[in-house]
């Protein structure tokens, strides 16, 4: 479907496939962001047993709508599979391929994902679980902000640039660690903390500038300029200053956001469902790119009513089982 809607559409599906997937970096910077901005208010973060415990909590967390996710996604593949020989469908899944998957590393053991997604759920997790263990580790904010500052700019600078490394968290810790220094810029408790973290965020911006003389990233571009974003701005609410409360517009997207991890896990089935009826009905040999572009809409939208359901019955029962 998207290469028809590519021809129907090339200016708009081209900018789509070859700078969409910078959509990730945002993604990461809020993670770090988050993460930090949580685990920073955790009472005594540096017992080990704490630290375990908020891991091991964020795996059951991620793990219930993920694996619901999983088995609808293994359906939907052997029903596509009945119509579609293609590489975005894969191979049959074996059981091997899905307890690796239950337990993140199916890129660590060089497996075939099953998903799309799941290669994000899985770096998130390993993300969050070094920045848990680094809150852990140190007695202060000071010696974690020098940490991540060495982690953010080797990533930047030498392992985010290498596919060999894209499975494993030091990839994505550059932009991820970005989130986490602007947190910690702002957080009020030391004022020693915050002037360093301020100070080191600077460096690491003269440090990309300078890079992009030599070779333009601009996933490192957009990483920093959304740490600043968050410094600036991070904190304000979003309210009606007339009427001192949300705008409607706020609630939408807090509706959206508190399901778009469902979202974000189930679209691939509905993309494979949609390419199957897509080429079942013969539409893929006539290059109809319009019929393309509302059978994307039409996953789109599927997905998200989906997502709406597996929130309410999956997500939200699941976090009563924690530590």
């Amino acid at each position: 479907m998207a290469e028809d809607a590519r021809q129907f559409l090339p200016g708009v599906m081209t900018w789509l496939f070859e700078y969409g997937r910078y959509a990730v970096q945002i993604f990461l910077v809020m993670g770090g962001y988050l993460a930090a901005q949580s685990l920073t208010r955790t009472r005594d973060i540096r017992n080990p047993r704490t630290a375990l415990k908020l891991i091991f909590n964020r795996y059951l967390r991620l793990f219930a709508p993920y694996v619901v996710a999983l088995l609808i996604t293994i359906l939907c593949a052997w029903v596509a599979r009945f119509w579609v020989q293609d590489e975005f469908v894969g191979e049959s899944e074996t059981l091997g391929q899905f307890l690796a998957h239950l337990f993140f590393l199916q890129g660590i053991l060089g497996l075939d994902s099953i998903s799309a997604g799941a290669w994000y759920v899985a770096i998130d997790w390993q993300l969050y679980a070094v920045l848990a263990i680094m809150f852990g580790m140190f007695p202060g904010f000071r010696s974690l902000i020098w940490v991540s500052t060495i982690l953010i700019v080797a990533s930047l600078l030498y392992f985010n640039r290498l596919s060999d490394y894209e499975n494993y968290f030091i990839y994505f810790i550059g932009s991820y660690g970005l989130g986490v220094l602007a947190q910690l810029a702002k957080n009020d408790a030391d004022p020693a903390a915050n002037r360093l973290a301020r100070i080191l965020i600077i460096i690491i911006g003269l440090v990309i500038l300078v890079t992009s003389f030599d070779h333009l990233w601009i996933r490192n571009i957009l990483a920093y300029c959304v740490a600043i974003v968050l410094i600036v701005w991070g904190g304000r609410a979003y309210k009606d200053e007339k009427h001192a409360k949300m705008h409607n517009l706020v609630f939408s997207i807090l509706w959206g956001s508190r399901r778009s991890y469902c979202a974000f896990l189930l679209h691939f089935s509905f993309i494979l469902l949609a390419n199957t009826l897509y080429i079942a009905w013969g539409m893929d040999q006539r290059h109809d790119g319009a019929m393309a572009l509302a059978m994307m809409f039409l996953a789109l939208v599927a997905s998200w009513v989906a997502a709406n359901y597996l929130y309410r019955f999956v997500e939200v029962p699941s976090r009563h089982f924690k530590l």
